[in-house]
């Protein structure tokens, strides 16, 4: 039985670092495109910088958002073991289709859609946390809004500033800044979103350790009355797998963001950079888990808006927002049905 615990929960681990790869090259495109497509960095170069500062971000720049995942959408109490199982496979799998088809589908959407799929399926709809979740929500919704709006009116302020500057000498000015603004994009998201893996691991350890005491505190050591927190090596192992999955790179969905929506050129780059990593960062701050998906495009969008409304793809752009949209019910269902497939098996 011990031993069981143990593999079962070296696999669970396991899981959660695939999904914190799958994220970290998932979003690697909505962080190292505008710089590549205006020729601020090269593409490898970028994703090395990118990855070092993911992991920088995540290591050293706190646990709000965990909190949040580990206890605010459901108690410890009231999710089972395979309930976070089911989660994590129904994220995992919406994050592969969201690559394949090349459409920048959110990695934090599919996990909490797919923590409401296993709970509600597993233990019922009252057991979560709906203020929580109503909150979580609402900022989801609410950040895009403001990258659209913040990366619009910031790149119109860019272009008053520097009207007298000739293209050739803004290009070179803004292509180094890029480089400023990448690396600070990468820092908050490397702080909110291997958080979300830290926040499931110690959530299931938790769990694991109210199953077996004994042989999860050869791993684990509970605080007093079960106080929640991110052990120290939960924080380096998710750190790790996000920065590898960013080194990786996501290339498909970097021809989307960074040429259907429209010619990004450094002006862009750099708004909707400075934008984008003020809102995240401030995000995990206050413990709210966002989409960096969401909050790039639409900054991206609003970026492109400023020069001109016609001169942004918004077709592409409305693909991407019904991306958005199907994200939490599609991968509650995945998860949901990961479940009864799990039941069925074990």
């Amino acid at each position: 039985m011990e031993a069981n615990v143990l593999i079962i929960a070296i696999l669970l681990i396991a899981i959660v670092l695939s999904f914190e790869f799958s994220n970290g090259f998932n979003d690697s495109a909505n962080i190292v495109v505008t710089p590549v497509i205006t020729g601020a960095l090269r593409p490898r170069e970028a994703l090395l910088i990118i990855a070092i500062f993911e992991f920088i971000g995540a290591w050293f720049l706190g646990t709000a958002v965990a909190q949040t995942l580990g206890k605010g959408i459901v108690s410890p109490q009231n999710i089972s073991i395979d309930a976070i199982f089911a989660a994590l496979i129904g994220s995992i799998l919406w994050n592969i289709g969201g690559w394949y088809f090349r459409m920048p589908s959110s990695s934090s959407h599919a996990l909490i859609g797919g923590l409401l799929g296993a709970v509600i399926m597993g233990s019922g709809p009252e057991w979560i946390h709906w203020g929580k979740v109503l909150e979580v929500l609402a900022i989801l919704i609410l950040t895009p809004i403001i990258g659209l709006i913040a990366g619009r009116y910031l790149t119109k302020m860019v272009f008053v500033i520097f009207e007298n500057f000739k293209p050739t000498r803004a290009n070179r000015f803004f292509k180094r800044w890029q480089i400023l603004t990448s690396i600070t994009l990468a820092l908050s998201h490397g702080t909110n979103d291997a958080q979300k893996g830290m926040g499931i691991i110690s959530l299931a350890l938790i769990i694991f350790h109210g199953i077996s005491p004994k042989v999860i505190e050869k791993i684990y050591q509970p605080m007093p009355q079960n106080v929640f927190y991110v052990p120290e090596w939960v924080i380096l192992i998710c750190s790790l797998a996000l920065a590898l999955g960013v080194s990786l790179g996501g290339w498909r969905i970097m021809k989307t963001l960074g040429t259907r929506l429209y010619k990004v050129r450094p002006v862009h780059g750099f708004s909707a950079q400075a934008c984008s990593s003020t809102i995240i960062y401030l995000s995990s701050l206050f413990g709210f888990p966002v989409s960096t998906t969401q909050i790039v495009s639409s900054s991206i969008l609003g970026a492109g808006s400023a020069q001109s409304l016609g001169a942004v793809r918004w077709g592409v752009g409305r693909q991407i927002f019904l991306t958005w949209i199907i994200t939490i019910p599609g991968s509650a269902a995945l998860s949901a049905l990961s479940l009864l497939i799990l039941k069925s098996f074990i």
